[in-house]
């Protein structure tokens, strides 16, 4: 939707390159604000599953019932798409089932250890946040290059979308600057995340 809106908008107010370039910044912006929120939404899950998780152990070290509600379904009904807690939560289980082993222990074992992999995806995010503001960063000078166009004087958007070299000037610096972006995405994605 936002790339159709800055189609139109683009070629409203400037023309045809106008539009395409619009269309292609609104996507490139669109897709970085779901992939954040869907990010940001995937990490809150994880951690209210983690809480969940250490709750639980603490009523079984108390004594208390497992609400069959907070277990995660034995049968797999999920499938190959549940996250990798439920699945050691499910092993847990089924371990203590089997051996008496004590579940809270092995509960309160996944919550440490999926806390500790979380600090170091944490500490992984911050070694890779230099590369991806130099991927924003370098995908932004083009509007340095404008700004220094009109400080000497000349028209740079009109020859950039009325005349035929700047024209295929800006598709490609648009198309370049998409892939540059998606590429970075792809270099600097953590671990079990998508790209």
């Amino acid at each position: 939707m936002t790339g159709l809106t800055g189609a139109v908008v683009g070629g409203v107010l400037a023309g045809p390159v106008a539009a395409v370039a619009l269309a292609g910044y609104g996507l490139l912006g669109a897709r970085a604000l779901l992939r954040r929120r869907a990010a940001r939404q995937a990490d809150q899950a994880r951690r209210r599953r983690l809480d969940q998780l250490c709750g639980l152990a603490a009523d079984l070290r108390a004594g208390l019932p497992v609400p069959v509600a907070a277990l995660p379904d034995p049968t797999g009904a999920a499938g190959g798409d549940a996250d990798r807690v439920d699945r050691l939560t499910t092993a847990a289980v089924h371990l203590a089932e089997r051996t008496g082993a004590p579940l809270a222990e092995l509960l309160e074992r996944i919550e440490a250890d999926t806390r500790l992999g979380d600090r170091g995806l944490a500490a992984a995010a911050a070694q890779a946040a230099g590369a991806r503001a130099t991927a924003w960063l370098l995908a932004a000078l083009p509007l340095g290059g404008i700004g220094l166009g009109y400080g000497i004087g000349v028209d740079p958007v009109a020859i950039l979308l009325h005349t035929p070299v700047g024209a295929a000037c800006t598709l490609l610096t648009v198309a370049l600057q998409a892939i540059g972006l998606i590429w970075a995405d792809k270099l600097t994605a953590m671990p079990g995340r998508a790209a």
